[in-house]
């Protein structure tokens, strides 16, 4: 009996002295934290009462893990955007603030890879752990750190190359009417950066789910979600993720910029994020202005674009270059958001659907697109081929709908506008079909030497064909210097003409001018 009862003293011993070791231990760790409450929830909103400390744009953490975003800061009251399913929150539930800006992961690992706004993956991969996070609004880089736009962003259309050509570093608008082809050019000129080192984020805005994942898999299908980023948000999903998206989508291009890579982004679209924004603004009473939209639109998206740049050598010498899209309304170009974005960017993109009807593609309209920064960065091959190419298309353009009326017209019209047809027919190129360097400027050259005038238009497309694979015959060291040259010697252009010549033989016949 004795020794049971030694045993179980020496038991309650040890447990006391490990009990007298912990507590000797621990230290007492007080963390301050304010604690609010919901007063009010609405669609994608959240008024809150409390947290007298809060900044503008902090995280607020809801019930169930739902982030906020501090957008009104009034004396007695906070309203918070909501970023996630806010089903749940009612009235009279605890928030508490998280002491930071809202950030997104950002590195390496997100190529290849499908995620939300918050980092959150879509296509059922890992999570996404990067041990690196940006917040999603940030300073744009000082002009002192920029330098001018030097080198060209080939976009694989053959249109925007000769005559609308971009920039790394540029802000070039795409813009139209809804269904004439506006991603399917940006589309077309990520798939066009395989092998060029270049890195692309693409970023949808309110699109629908269907919608987003044809366009995936056309990335898949290329090969080129290895050097992609996509950033989703969809049509049924709060308005603070679709406002959110596009800045998450610029800091993750940012980082890439920033190790010295050069870096393709595509917003598509920003007609949506206005929208969500003006919900968002009408939402927390904010004033509206015109169109309904607050007075801050165009500072929402001008601090968004103005992260595109080119960074000179000191901090790495990378660049971004964006593709914002917007959709017109009737062709207005005049409404308030385009027009907003016109001024903002070096640049417009506009596609037609008088031409997109025709089968003109790429509908691109190039008497209204411009490019005001590009053409200094356009290789000196493609400037010595299509010097008077946009001149020559609009003269076409005008003689064309003059001719409609039934007005006789002289040879030299007549010749004209037998030349801009040829123009129209090399112009034109299937989707997901990116042509080379190389391919463009023989074509090209061809094209403004007249080659092509004796083509019948229904042999255009088997001629250009025909001279596009005949490009490989060209010697190798002249193919390179389409690339690197600062000029066409006139001993390249004549290998070229000969070139042509003998290919389009075979297709040429004296053509029978209109009466």
């Amino acid at each position: 009996m004795n020794s049971e009862a030694h045993g179980l003293d020496a038991i309650f011993d040890t447990t006391f002295a490990r009990i007298q070791q912990g507590r000797e231990a621990h230290a007492p760790h007080l963390e301050l934290c304010e604690i609010g409450i919901i007063s009010k929830v609405s669609t994608g909103i959240a008024t809150v009462t409390g947290l007298p400390g809060v900044g503008f744009e902090e995280l607020i953490i809801f019930p169930g893990n739902v982030l906020g975003i501090a957008f009104n800061v009034d004396e007695f009251e906070i309203g918070v955007v909501l970023l996630g399913d806010y089903s749940k929150l009612q009235a009279g539930d605890e928030v508490r603030r998280s002491g930071r800006v809202m950030d997104v992961a950002v590195g390496d690992e997100l190529l290849g890879r499908v995620i939300s706004p918050l980092g959150e993956p879509l296509d059922e991969g890992a999570v996404i752990d990067t041990g690196l996070r940006s917040p999603i609004e940030r300073p744009a880089a000082p002009i002192m750190d920029r330098v001018p736009v030097t080198n060209p962003l080939q976009t694989g259309l053959i249109v925007i190359d000769a005559m609308i050509p971009i920039g790394r570093g540029q802000r070039e608008l795409i813009l139209g009417d809804r269904q004439t082809g506006k991603t399917a050019i940006a589309i077309d000129t990520i798939l066009n950066q395989r092998d060029q080192d270049v890195i692309c984020v693409y970023c949808a805005i309110g699109q629908r789910a269907a919608t987003v994942a044809k366009t995936i898999n056309v990335l898949r299908k290329h090969n080129a979600m290895a050097y992609t980023v996509v950033i989703v948000t969809e049509g049924n999903e709060p308005p603070g993720l679709q406002y959110i998206a596009p800045y998450a989508a610029t800091s993750i291009a940012e980082y890439f910029m920033e190790q010295g890579r050069n870096v393709l982004i595509v917003y598509d679209d920003l007609t949506k994020h206005a929208r969500a924004y003006r919900e968002l603004s009408l939402l927390l009473r904010r004033p509206p202005g015109r169109e309904a939209f607050p007075g801050d639109i165009f500072y929402i998206h001008s601090r968004l674009l103005e992260r595109a740049t080119h960074l000179c050598e000191a901090r790495g010498g990378g660049s971004l270059t964006a593709l914002p899209i917007i959709e017109t309304e009737a062709q207005n170009i005049s409404a308030y958001i385009p027009t907003n974005l016109i001024s903002i960017t070096d640049g417009q993109i506009y596609l037609s659907p008088s031409l997109f009807k025709l089968g003109v593609l790429p509908a691109i309209d190039v008497g209204r697109s411009v490019s005001r920064v590009g053409g200094k960065a356009q290789r000196a091959a493609f400037r010595a081929v299509t010097g008077d190419l946009k001149l020559a298309y609009a003269q076409f353009e005008e003689l064309e709908t003059f001719a409609r009326f039934g007005a006789r017209l002289d040879d030299d019209s007549r010749q004209t506008i037998e030349h801009g047809r040829r123009i129209r027919a090399c112009l034109k190129q299937a989707e997901s079909s990116p042509m080379l360097v190389a391919t463009q400027i023989t074509v090209l050259l061809a094209l403004s030497s007249g080659l092509f005038d004796k083509v019948p238009l229904t042999q255009m497309r088997a001629a250009q064909s025909a001279l596009s694979k005949a490009i490989i015959q060209l010697p190798e060291d002249l193919r390179a210097r389409f690339e690197t040259a600062s000029t066409l010697s006139q001993d390249d252009r004549k290998s070229i003409i000969e070139l042509a010549t003998k290919i389009l033989a075979d297709f040429q016949n004296e053509p029978e001018l209109p009466v």
